[in-house]
């Protein structure tokens, strides 16, 4: 799983973009406990989501007409322009070229070749997640391609991961694991799925879906229906991995969450 160490190719971050501002912080405030940390013009009123005072992602107003109501992801690189290019030569794109973010950090965003969009982060000052793993702070993250072993070549190819194969206990399904390079599956922070296997999820294209760990899935979705959201993917018990769902927040926003199994 994830590690509050941070590792180049792990994922670092995860940025919320949202039509409504005020309210999807309400959203997440009730859901997670997340308190906004707003920012100013110097960063286009770019603010930080918080709990108890740890960083979790972050957040900013994106107009309907811009773009759809998305989480996405962000992958820790060592050196931005590298990344870039090594996306540029495994055959992806550049969303928007590498850019200082004061003196915070660098950072761009990039597609794959199937279209799933993605970001990297060289960190400076902010290094990323100050919490993970905890109830109400990121542990997963899922890419839903339509393949998947190109996708495993491509994310090789720019961060160097590896993967794995687990067995999912009690079925004849096997799902791909991916881990930083020089790390092993105990490293692993995600997963890679054909899009075809989850039906919810492919109608929305080739994308990144984060997860975050709560202490009770069920009582969970319901505060988000409760709160306008609705639950996409119905609460399942998945033997040796633990329960999940899939949400989208009032205004379409999907991400998933998740009670861990206990560790064996």
């Amino acid at each position: 799983m994830i590690s509050p160490t941070f590792l180049d190719g792990a994922p670092d971050w995860v940025d919320l973009g949202t039509p409504d501002l005020d309210a999807a912080t309400a959203f997440y405030r009730e859901l997670f406990g997340w308190e906004l940390v707003p920012g100013g013009p110097e960063v286009g009123g770019y603010g930080m989501l918080t709990l108890d005072g740890r960083y979790v992602g972050g957040v900013m107003t994106v107009s309907e007409e811009e773009s759809p109501s998305a989480w996405s992801v962000s992958f820790q690189s060592p050196d931005i322009a590298a990344t870039a290019a090594a996306v540029a030569g495994a055959g992806g794109s550049a969303a928007f070229e590498p850019m200082d973010v004061l003196d915070l950090g660098s950072m761009g965003g990039f597609t794959d070749p199937a279209g799933a969009y993605f970001a990297a982060w060289q960190p400076k000052k902010h290094p990323g997640f100050g919490v993970v793993q905890e109830p109400g702070s990121f542990l997963w993250a899922e890419l839903y391609t339509s393949d998947v072993p190109a996708a495993a070549a491509f994310f090789n190819d720019v961060f160097g991961w590896g993967t794995d194969q687990l067995k999912v206990e009690g079925t004849d399904y096997t799902y791909t694991t991916v881990h930083p390079a020089g790390a092993g599956p105990e490293a692993s922070f995600g997963g890679l799925v054909r899009m075809g296997d989850v039906p919810s999820e492919a109608a929305r294209g080739p994308h990144w879906l984060p997860y975050f760990a709560v202490a009770d899935v069920d009582a969970t979705v319901a505060t988000a229906k409760r709160l306008g959201g609705t639950e996409t993917l119905t609460a399942m018990d998945v033997p040796g991995v633990g329960k999940m769902a899939n949400v989208a927040d009032p205004f379409g926003a999907v991400f998933a969450v998740m009670r861990p199994a206990p560790r064996q």
